[in-house]
């Protein structure tokens, strides 16, 4: 596993948008995401959007064979710059669409509930190439992310609108905490330490 660094925007991306493009079913990207002709170029825009809003807050990680990404963030030391201003606006217009705002909205809304007020580690997406999944390049990222971690005294939350990957990270120690159904789609809230 490796840090990654802006130069690789790119790769990050194209993992991502390969792991949830083929999703077809309601889930947080597809809330996000307009659903149109330009369906992979807005994923695009929302992975990088997710990538780069990681680097200033948090880290991303990329396994060795680079077929698998996890972005983390450290909400507590987000804050609005210049720079995250245009990075939404950006993100409403080319992306979400403006007859989507009030769905992400309410999305937003749920999330703010459910995530604790204090210090916490956020992963924020997981994502492995179409081609890889199921040969357990996630499972060994998700490994070796959470050895680095291991002697961190912060709780990690984690959300997912998928029951599989729930169980996914119960194997790796989250307890459900919590399973809001309000976006007409489950969406499980995970903790760890």
């Amino acid at each position: 596993m490796r840090k990654a660094t802006y130069l690789d925007k790119k790769l990050v991306s194209e993992i991502l948008v390969s792991a949830f493009l083929p999703l077809k079913e309601e889930n947080s990207i597809n809330l996000i995401v307009k659903q149109d002709r330009k369906r992979t170029e807005r994923m695009q825009v929302l992975m990088e959007y997710l990538f780069e809003r990681a680097l200033l807050f948090g880290e991303v990680y990329i396994s060795d064979n680079d077929k698998a990404c996890i972005l983390l963030k450290f909400p507590h030391q987000e804050r609005i710059t210049p720079r995250t201003l245009l990075l939404d606006i950006q993100m409403a217009f080319k992306c979400i669409g403006i007859e989507r705002i009030f769905g992400v909205i309410k999305r937003q809304q749920l999330a703010h509930k459910n995530y604790p007020k204090d210090e916490h580690i956020r992963p924020v997406i997981l994502g492995v190439k179409k081609e890889s999944d199921g040969k357990g390049t996630a499972a060994r990222l998700m490994i070796e992310v959470r050895n680095k971690f291991k002697n961190n005294q912060l709780p990690v939350i984690i959300d997912t609108a998928s029951e599989a990957h729930a169980k996914m990270y119960q194997k790796f120690g989250f307890k459900i905490v919590k399973k809001e159904e309000n976006l007409g789609f489950p969406v499980y809230f995970l903790r760890l330490n």
